[in-house]
């Protein structure tokens, strides 16, 4: 679960993690009065959305009076924005931080990250931070300085000094910088978290320490050991998710609408973007990402077929079903039966069945009075696709 920005920073000061005074609000009038309280110089104004680059995309804009941040306000609440990490259609506006501008004389980045090859947490840090830093790491790979993180009696060790020495920070800053690596990572630790960010952690000409933007991000599996958390984060899915995810996922099924005309029903994640890769390298495009999970029942997929067959960008559909212990071919088969008699209309399936029950699968679903061509393998699906595609255009 990845949080908002003012999620982040309220969960980093609990950690003793300096932040600049903000509120958060969700219209103009409470933007303006958040100024007033505030009383700053100069203000911040700062869409919560997931997309990157929110600098760069107008989504984060600065304001000199009250005045002007309720205008800036005005103008942000209920924009749509598209970014790295957006969803498919682009995020809704429906929040905004406004914050103390910090003038920065320099800025730096930390990062405490889950190795998950290693198994181990690994500090990153850089001298360079803020807009643009992972095309400049990139093109700079010496620029990026990696801590690894043991983990003791007393909590998360590691060399946090050395770690801000080498980002050019000295005396009681590089002991303050030193202090908020550490409390990342217990953070990183206590939290369940694989990733806690700070780009940029600024430094101003009187020596203080700010983080100015958080990234954080929580492990879903491990939200059984913080309900409270858990919960914050199924109140905001409430009003920032997008209903049909939130609905699919309620069914068993992971599901994302995609731009292309190609449906997908697919049974676990990498043969899901496994078929998604198949079907542009066939010329095509696919119209939604769908995992079913295998907790799902015959109504559960039932349910998520509708929603592919429910798009009316959606000609064909490529069915890729593997069967195993959990999950058979024939319990899905029965939900696309279920789902292809409730459909308003019809549109070509192309099925590929293997694994557990497939040949009982197949049976069904000709029994069942569905129309559908049958694949040998996916490279015969992607023909058969493509075919289809072919012969409506014609």
């Amino acid at each position: 679960m990845r949080l908002h920005e003012f999620q982040a920073k309220e969960l980093l000061s609990r950690y003793g993690i300096p932040i600049p005074p903000a509120r958060v609000v969700d219209d103009a009038a409470g933007a303006r009065r958040a100024a007033e309280r505030l009383g700053c110089a100069r203000y911040a104004v700062k869409a919560q959305i997931l997309a990157g680059n929110r600098l760069d995309s107008g989504a984060i804009r600065f304001a000199a009076s009250p005045d002007g941040v309720g205008a800036t306000a005005e103008e942000l609440i209920g924009e749509t924005f598209t970014g790295e990490n957006s969803r498919f259609g682009g995020e809704k506006v429906r929040w905004l931080l406004i914050e103390k501008a910090v003038a920065a004389v320099q800025q730096v980045y930390a990062a405490i990250v889950l190795d998950g090859s290693a198994g181990a947490l690994t500090l990153l840090t850089s001298r360079v931070a803020g807009t643009g830093i992972t095309e400049r790491i990139a093109a700079s790979p010496e620029l990026l300085h990696q801590t690894p993180i043991r983990l003791g009696a007393e909590g998360p060790e590691a060399d946090f000094q050395r770690a801000a020495e080498a980002i050019e920070l000295r005396g009681k800053v590089a002991a303050e910088a030193a202090r908020i690596f550490r409390e990342m990572a217990r953070l990183a630790v206590e939290l369940d978290a694989p990733l806690v960010e700070i780009n940029p952690l600024a430094i101003t000409a009187t020596g203080d320490v700010r983080a100015l933007d958080a990234k954080l991000l929580l492990d879903d599996n491990a939200l059984f050991r913080h309900p409270a958390l858990a919960a914050f984060g199924e109140a905001l899915e409430m009003e920032d998710g997008d209903p049909l995810e939130l609905a699919a996922d309620r069914h068993h099924v992971n599901y994302a609408a995609l731009d292309g005309d190609v449906g997908v029903v697919a049974n676990g994640a990498g043969l899901a973007l496994a078929t998604l890769d198949m079907i542009r390298d066939a010329g095509c495009r696919p119209a939604n990402f769908m995992d079913i999970r295998t907790t799902a029942q015959s109504l559960d997929i039932a349910y998520g077929m509708g929603l592919v067959l429910n798009n009316p960008r959606v000609r064909p559909v490529v069915v890729n079903v593997h069967g195993g212990g959990m999950q058979r071919c024939d319990t899905i088969a029965e939900g696309i039966t279920v789902a292809m008699r409730r459909a308003p209309r019809r549109v070509p399936l192309i099925v590929r069945l293997a694994g557990n029950n497939a040949d009982f699968a197949r049976t069904r679903l000709a029994g069942s009075g569905v129309e559908f061509t049958e694949a040998a393998d996916m490279a015969d699906a992607m023909a058969k696709l493509v075919a289809v595609l072919k012969s409506a255009v014609a």
